[in-house]
Formats: C-alpha cells, sequence, structure tokens
C-alpha cells in the first residue's frame, strides 16, 4: 500500500507519515518547507521519519500542477492523505489570496490528478473553523456552515464543496476531517500552546486576546492521528467528520494549567479580542464514533503535560 501524505513535514503529517511507517505502508511525502514557521523544523520532522523507515520525500508546491503530477507518475499511490495546506485564521486576514492559492487551488489538483490516477481514497484536512461563531454546542457536521468568519475558514468550506463535487462527478472517495485545535509534541510554533509555553518559561508576558473565557477544543495528536489512519482505511465514500476531544478548555484554565506543567506563574498581558476569532468550539463525535471507530483518550492536562515536556527537550530547534 502506497500512501502520497501532503504537508508530510508539518506538524499533523508528520506525525500520520511515522504511524503509517510503522505499520508497514509504504510512504511519500510532499512539502515545500516553506517558511511559515522555521523550515528547519520540518526538515528535522522529516529527517524523524526516515530514522524509523525509509520515505520519499518530494520538495515541491501543490499550486504546481506539474510537479504534482510527476509525483503520482512516480508514486503511483493507492491513498491519498492530503494535509498540506496554509494554516492559522490571523494570518489570513492579511494574505487571502495565498490562502485560496494554496488551499483550494492546490486542493484542486490533487483532486484532478487522484482522479486520473484512480486513487482508491482521497482523505483531507478541514477544520473547526467553517463553523464559524455558531452557538449551538456541539457543533454537528450537518450544521449549516455558510458564515465563515475569516479567509481561511473559507477556504476550508471551499475544499469540502470541491470534495463533493469531485465524489458526485467521478465518484472518487472522499473523507473530510475537521480538526479542532491540534496540538502536541511537534506542534506548530504559531499556536498558543506553543506560544505560551514559551513566553512563560522565559517569563515573558502571555498575550491573552479577550476576558479568558473564549473556550477550545484542544485535540491531542495521537488522537487525531488515530482518526486520520482510520479514515485512510475505511475508504468512505462522502464524508465529512469531526475530529475533536469533545472537552473544550477556557483560556484562562488554559494558560493555568501550562503554567502547572512549566512550573512558573504567567504574568498576563491583556489585550482585545482579534478578527476572525470565535467565541467556542466543540465538536460532536458521535459520527466519528459510528464510522470510525474514534475515541479521544487524552486529557488537556495530561497531553499538555507531554508538550511541554517534550519542548523543554527540543526548545533548540526554535531558537
Amino acid at each position: 500500500m502506497t500512501i502520497l501524505v501532503t504537508g508530510g513535514a508539518g506538524f499533523i503529517g508528520s506525525h500520520v507519515a511515522r504511524a503509517l511507517l510503522a505499520r508497514g505502508d509504504r510512504v511519500a511525502i510532499v512539502d515545500d518547507f516553506n517558511d511559515y514557521y522555521a523550515p528547519a523544523v520540518k526538515r528535522y520532522n522529516a529527517a524523524q521519519l526516515a530514522a524509523v523507515k525509509p520515505v520519499t520525500v518530494h520538495e515541491g508546491d501543490i499550486r504546481d500542477a506539474a510537479f504534482l503530477a510527476r509525483v503520482f507518475e512516480r508514486e503511483k499511490p493507492d491513498k491519498v492523505c492530503h494535509l498540506a495546506a496554509r494554516a492559522g485564521v490571523r494570518p489570513s486576514l492579511e494574505r487571502p489570496v495565498l490562502y485560496e492559492q494554496v488551499n483550494v487551488q492546490g486542493t484542486l489538483h490533487l483532486l484532478a490528478l487522484a482522479v486520473e490516477h484512480r486513487v482508491k481514497s482521497f482523505v483531507y484536512a478541514s477544520s473547526s473553523s467553517v463553523y464559524g461563531n455558531m452557538k449551538e454546542v456541539p457543533f454537528r457536521e450537518d450544521a449549516r456552515i455558510d458564515r465563515p468568519v475569516s479567509p481561511y475558514a473559507a477556504t476550508k468550506l471551499a475544499c469540502e464543496l470541491f470534495a463533493y463535487t469531485y465524489h458526485h462527478l467521478y465518484g472518487l472517495h472522499t473523507t473530510g476531517l475537521r480538526f479542532f485545535t491540534v496540538y502536541g509534541p511537534a506542534g506548530r510554533p504559531d499556536m498558543a500552546p506553543f506560544l505560551f509555553t514559551r513566553s512563560i518559561m522565559r517569563g515573558e508576558p502571555v498575550r491573552r486576546f479577550g476576558d479568558g473565557t473564549t473556550e477550545r477544543d484542544y485535540t491531542f495528536i495521537d488522537d487525531i492521528v488515530q482518526g486520520v489512519v482510520a479514515a485512510l482505511d475505511r475508504e468512505l465514500p462522502c464524508e465529512v467528520i469531526n475530529l475533536g476531544n469533545c472537552r473544550p478548555v477556557a483560556l484562562n484554565d488554559f494558560i493555568r494549567m501550562i503554567a502547572e506543567a512549566v512550573g512558573k506563574a504567567a504574568v498576563i498581558r491583556e489585550e482585545p479580542m482579534q478578527p476572525g476569532d470565535v467565541e467556542r468550539t466543540c465538536a460532536d463525535t458521535a459520527k466519528a464514533r459510528r464510522l470510525l471507530g474514534y475515541e479521544p483518550h487524552t486529557p488537556f492536562e495530561q497531553g499538555i503535560r507531554a508538550f511541554v515536556a517534550w519542548y523543554r527537550e527540543h526548545q533548540r530547534l526554535y531558537a
């Protein structure tokens, strides 16, 4: 079984690739090693994969259709796990055209190639951001989601629509996974767990946007990997499925638990809510349990301790 993982040197992608390699799949990854955060981190992730088992790395941009065509011709993947994207709500407000080009056009290139090469299953990353400022919780997959509040969310919603279109027109099996705030070892350095841990360790102020009552459904990376691998194995015809932890954490509690794991008090700097941010996320995972056998097992307190311990050992990567 050959599985092509796009974004395979990134946070989620490298963890998924590692799990696939460990169970014996042949894995090829695509990554452009861009400078959204330090490329050295992604190259470290790729090197760690190679230490598990030989893995083919194709360095290039998913906006480049000719490059992707060469990858498909060489690898002949049985399945595609599409995790490459421009991530982040706030940066998408500054560069919406880039987000559309990478997230939407890049996904379209991959969908077309998956049809051409008769790929068995196309699993792709969506996001809890598609739910916008929904008041009714937990968020269900059948909720109305036509009011995205950031360009990033709009691109992820567009990808879901195109995936359905390619299933309808060509019979491509597609599964979109709406990730809920993924964190853990080797996490993205632009996300709150990383930023807050680093600030508290250094004795620097933590930037708290809003009054601290906003809530996020933080989901540990091992639980996400479980769901992604199950989606690849199931080969569902056409579904969109939440992958979350079902236990939202308030921002004030989030900061407190990181401070406890670090062993230092947090100094708070209050700032206004940012455009594009939402008040709350909370996943309804009943569909994931039913279709994927998905069960998140990692409480936030346990997961954040694991992340802080990992960061202590690897912070040199982010210097």
